[in-house]
């Protein structure tokens, strides 16, 4: 699966290039940085960017404001809004067009990691456009950041040993003895995860397959942890594994 290719649009070089940066860390490609209204749609049309960050405050008549509305009525293209202003009027003026995630300017980069992942992530969900990439799970990648409260958590796949849904939230539980509990459905959550190498048992249970000691008609064993299986799921389960 390609990597995504971001677009950038931002006309303060020294952010641009902290941006490109951040980006090449993350393993993304990129194109830009277009600097104006008329840039980000030339850029739009000859690169094909699968999403966009979008400066709010840009040199000319129109800002990013507009360039997301005009993204709305041509392309149907995800993008996200970096703005160093978090004043109510500019977040009313961003909120008419929908971004699918906004940034406030200073931002780390596992804070500009989850808000490109959650963004493709629901957009790809809610257009099924082809060609968008999934989420960064399955690019090959080894962890993923989960919003924890406030923090952006990082969780390498191969310490998460099961999921368990609890209502609106799910818990996951560590190799390292931590429990991360993220707001998402069971169901959402697991569209992240390789399928190959994650499966749910059970309605409430999601485990990592590579961690499974035993299995037994009704329930397996993965690090100690006994968890049962569901009905519906044990001939999934077996195939998967190979399990005549």
């Amino acid at each position: 699966m390609a990597n995504l290719k971001i677009g950038i649009v931002e006309d303060e070089l020294v952010i641009a290039r902290t941006i490109t940066g951040t980006l090449e860390e993350l393993g993304y490609e990129y194109c830009g940085p277009a600097i104006n209204y008329t840039e980000a749609l030339e850029m739009v049309e000859s690169e094909k960017p699968d999403l966009l960050l979008l400066d709010i405050q840009l040199a000319g008549r129109k800002d990013g404001v507009d360039i997301g509305e005009k993204l709305n009525e041509t392309h149907q293209l995800p993008f996200i809004f970096l703005t160093a202003n978090s004043d109510i009027e500019t977040i009313d003026r961003a909120k008419k067009v929908n971004p699918h995630a906004y940034i406030v300017k200073p931002f780390t980069k596992e804070e500009l990691y989850a808000a490109i992942e959650i963004a493709v992530n629901n957009f790809r969900k809610q257009d099924n456009k082809p060609g968008v990439a999934k989420p960064a799970a399955r690019n090959g990648k080894e962890f993923m950041f989960v919003k924890d409260g406030y923090v952006f958590r990082k969780v390498y796949f191969e310490e998460l040993i099961y999921i368990e849904s609890e209502a609106n939230y799910v818990v996951l539980y560590l190799s390292t003895k931590k429990k991360v509990t993220v707001r998402s459905s069971i169901n959402d959550f697991l569209e992240q995860l390789d399928s190959q190498r994650f499966l749910r048992i059970h309605r409430r249970y999601v485990v990592n397959t590579h961690l499974i000691a035993d299995i037994f008609p009704t329930e397996l064993i993965l690090s100690d942890v006994k968890l049962p299986i569901g009905k519906s799921y044990r001939d999934e389960l077996l195939r998967a594994l190979g399990i005549e």
